[in-house]
């Protein structure tokens, strides 16, 4: 079977996610109290966060590709 690439900025936003719904379970069990209109924003910053992760993963994967190339040649 066939490794998958690591994707950090999958993880990044999985862990976001997880941290909301805990949130949210903490509050309906009435042992956390928070304003709910924070974890929109909160979203929306773990999206642009996970993008800018992915991005530099695949920058780095590149460069990295390049570089055994050359060794190669």
């Amino acid at each position: 079977m066939r490794r998958h690439d690591f994707e950090p900025g999958k993880l990044v936003i999985g862990l976001v996610l997880l941290g909301g719904c805990a949130a949210y379970l903490a509050a309906a069990a009435g042992r956390w109290h928070f304003p709910a209109y924070v974890l929109l924003p909160a979203l929306g910053i773990a999206l642009c966060v996970s993008g800018m992760v992915s991005a530099l993963a695949v920058s780095v994967r590149r460069r990295r590709e390049s570089a055994g190339r050359d060794d190669r040649d």
